[in-house]
């Protein structure tokens, strides 16, 4: 059986529209539900999920339908208001509870909102169970008898409690006085706890991106919008400036220059620092890992392997392999021996700690690792669009290849998370890249239809 709902990272869609609508999250939630009683019936235990979201003013409107979903499942709901993904991660471990939900579509706009679970053990579901929860969202809703629901309460302290994880994976030795850090919560799940943890652990902080209105979350601020980041970096004369994105699993860093740092660099500067110290097994990334860091681990005698985009199928391949760090360039950046999944905070923390530990700039850590030039355009299409039945799409691909003439790649891959292709050159020099990709993104208007 094929998933028909959940892609590479749950549920997501614009706002009334299929699936993200009322009665559908309501299904989903007692679908969900009645897996989870199934799987802790056997141990005579009543399940328990935790629910959080980001600041879109969906999420009232979403977590009220799961809440109904899950009760009527006969499973107790723990309400915790905006919080990080990788914080519901946490507490759904830290609480022994059966599962976590998070509302939020991370990266995109106000207009659209997801759905994604964690399994009790703080790790993302496996495809098993969405399998099983998909198998159950085709049978008829029932409901439970009244004494059978599930019940419903707040969690009033789960930013603090969050706040001090975070704080814990720093090294206790170390703190970050005298560093002055504008924090960009991009409006999202963490602009209330994101700020406190730089703060607690010493630096001065400049807050920006912490004003929700429901409706202004990745507008302009955030990991996918670092403009506001680097103009403040130097309007504070910060030292150092991180940019979360919606849900705060990843993050773009910038220096006192104004120089942004992507994943691919943040994980090397945490690589490098790591291998100084201990043996580092293995790195894991994903096909739009930038060719110079793969390059790099293999000088420091790191085995690197690339996995599917997405950082559940980054995440496979750790435990796959047995390996503790990984991650995409996009900013999700994944420390097994700190945490389950990709944490924006915590992987600030530890490129922070790389700084204070061996006192070098950011710039220092990462300047043996010399970028390929990478052209990344998004194209929409519509649902379904398979880009490999079109002969002019495989043509302009095969001409782009030719030209690059060895010196790069190409990589065409439809996203997991809105209705585009994203169409990747890397290589040298740029102008060809820049001249490939646009090619190709050309076919793919004319073939997808403008």
């Amino acid at each position: 059986m094929s998933r028909k709902h959940f892609g590479t990272d749950g549920v997501r869609g614009t706002v009334g529209r299929s699936p993200m609508t009322p009665d559908f999250v309501l299904r989903l939630g007692y679908a969900a539900g009645k897996v989870l009683t199934g799987s802790s019936g056997a141990r005579g235990e009543r399940p328990t999920v935790l629910i959080g979201k980001d600041t879109r003013i969906s999420g009232y409107m979403i977590e009220a339908a799961l809440e109904a979903g899950f009760s009527a499942a006969g499973v107790d709901v723990l309400l915790c208001g905006p919080l990080p993904t990788p914080g519901v991660a946490y507490l759904t471990r830290a609480l022994r509870l059966s599962a976590g939900v998070v509302i939020s579509a991370s990266h995109n706009p106000y207009a659209d909102n997801g759905i994604k679970f964690f399994s009790g053990d703080g790790f993302k579901l496996p495809d098993a169970i969405e399998l099983e929860i998909e198998r159950e969202l085709e049978a008829p809703m029932g409901c439970n008898e009244s004494a059978q629901l599930g019940r419903a309460r707040r969690v009033d302290d789960a930013g603090g409690r969050y706040i001090e994880f975070c704080k814990s994976t720093f090294p206790s030795e170390l703190d970050l006085k005298g560093l002055k850090i504008v924090v960009d919560c991009a409006h999202g799940a963490a602009y209330a706890v994101a700020p406190h943890v730089f703060h607690e652990l010493g630096a001065e902080v400049v807050p920006i991106g912490v004003a929700p209105d429901g409706f202004n979350i990745n507008d302009d601020f955030g990991a996918t919008a670092p403009r506001q980041l680097t103009a403040a970096v130097k309007h504070n004369r910060a030292q150092l400036g991180v940019a979360l994105d919606g849900d705060g699993d990843r993050l773009v860093v910038a220096d006192a220059d104004g120089r942004l740092y992507d994943g691919d660099q943040l994980l090397y500067a945490i690589i490098r620092h790591r291998a100084a110290r201990e043996k580092v097994s293995g790195v894991a990334g994903t096909l739009m890992t930038n060719l110079a860091l793969e390059q790099a681990l293999g000088r420091l005698d790191i085995p690197f392997a690339r996995a599917s985009v997405g950082d559940r199928y980054v995440l496979e391949l750790m435990r796959e392999r047995g390996w503790f760090y990984g991650g995409e360039n996009s900013g999700h950046i994944i420390c097994l021996h700190k945490h389950t999944t990709g944490d924006g905070i915590v992987s600030a923390l530890q490129v922070l700690g790389a700084m204070r530990d061996q006192g070098r700039t950011l710039a220092e850590l990462t300047a043996d690792l010399v970028m390929y030039p990478q052209v990344l355009l998004n194209v929409g299409v519509p649902a379904g669009f398979d880009w490999r039945a079109h002969a002019p799409i495989t043509e302009a691909l095969a001409a782009g290849e030719r030209a690059l003439d060895g010196h790069g790649r190409v990589l065409l891959r439809p996203s997991g998370t809105e209705p585009v292709l994203r169409v990747m050159v890397e290589g040298e020099p740029r102008p060809a890249i820049e001249a490939a990709a646009q090619s190709i993104a050309q076919a793919v208007r004319r073939c997808a239809g403008g």
